[in-house]
């Protein structure tokens, strides 16, 4: 059978074009030190060809990324709370987008009151965070993430964490995938989903998610032909409820591209259905 074609794609992180994509990195500025990194559109261009953020004059961002999910089948985005735009379409489009607030919680208090507040105001589906990003670097097992793991305890949604090196030429330690089995441990009720790879320690990622019920893991930033085979392999077997698709138009990639390559996954009949909608709606509970 293969990758099923009707099955309503849950794609949870994608966005809207821009023709300033760079404004999307300016936040990691201050941490950059080589020259290259200074040159670049964005911190991360040394890894993908081309602007997979390239936006016509007169093109509306909102319209453009939804034709290219009806394209491909993708039935909901998950959107990142940034701006006049992501409003625009979560208001217009709810029943194709939902939100997701990334955080730093180097501000511990702030960071806690601003997921509250957005998950009255708009009902996020998760908290996401990008712990080397964070200015200054926050391990994923530091003291100031634990009010915020707490908080996506009491609102039953899950943490979504950038796990293995960082793309940006910035430290990496702070993401080694050790640091989850630490936080699972301490909060046996949270639901955590590592995205980014976990490289490379993609095969302890995946040995931490057979020992915690509630670590998961999503594809985001990686081209299908480079999903990490121990990965797939797991989701094969006895991960099949634990793997999640996730792509990353337009930070980096397209959805042409992605679904170009997404049918040579070597995914199972049985799984292609979870990896592609049903895992993610039962984590972010996207029917609630």
């Amino acid at each position: 059978m293969g990758m099923p074609k009707d099955v309503g794609i849950v794609d949870l992180m994608i966005g809207f074009s821009s023709a300033t994509s760079g404004r999307r990195f300016q936040f990691l500025q201050p941490q950059l030190r080589d020259e290259e990194s200074a040159t670049m559109a964005t911190p991360i261009s040394y890894m993908f060809k081309g602007d997979a953020n390239a936006l016509a004059e007169g093109d509306d961002p909102v319209r453009s990324t939804l034709d290219a999910m009806d394209r491909f089948g993708v039935a909901v985005g998950m959107v990142g709370l940034a701006g006049e735009v992501t409003e625009r379409a979560l208001a217009e489009h709810p029943d194709r987008f939902v939100a997701s607030l990334e955080v730093d919680p180097n501000d511990i208090t702030g960071a806690v009151r601003s997921v509250r507040r957005a998950h009255g105001s708009h009902g996020i589906k998760a908290v996401t965070t990008f712990p080397a990003g964070c200015n200054p670097q926050v391990p994923v097992s530091d003291r100031r993430y634990y009010p915020l793991y707490q908080v996506c305890i009491d609102l039953d949604i899950p943490v979504v964490v950038n796990a293995g090196i960082a793309g940006p030429r910035v430290p990496s330690a702070c993401q080694d995938v050790m640091h989850f089995d630490q936080v699972c441990y301490d909060f046996p009720e949270l639901r955590i989903v590592m995205r980014h790879g976990a490289e490379p320690w993609q095969d302890l990622a995946v040995k931490l998610m057979l020992k915690w019920p509630g670590l998961y893991y999503m594809t985001s930033a990686f081209a299908p032909k480079y999903y990490p085979s121990a990965v797939i392999d797991y989701a094969n077997t006895r991960g099949a409820d634990k793997v999640m698709y996730a792509g990353y138009h337009p930070f980096g990639l397209t959805l042409d591209r992605i679904f170009a390559e997404l049918p040579a996954v070597p995914l199972r009949d049985h799984v292609w259905p979870r990896f592609l909608r049903d895992n993610a709606v039962s984590v972010f509970k996207l029917g609630a």
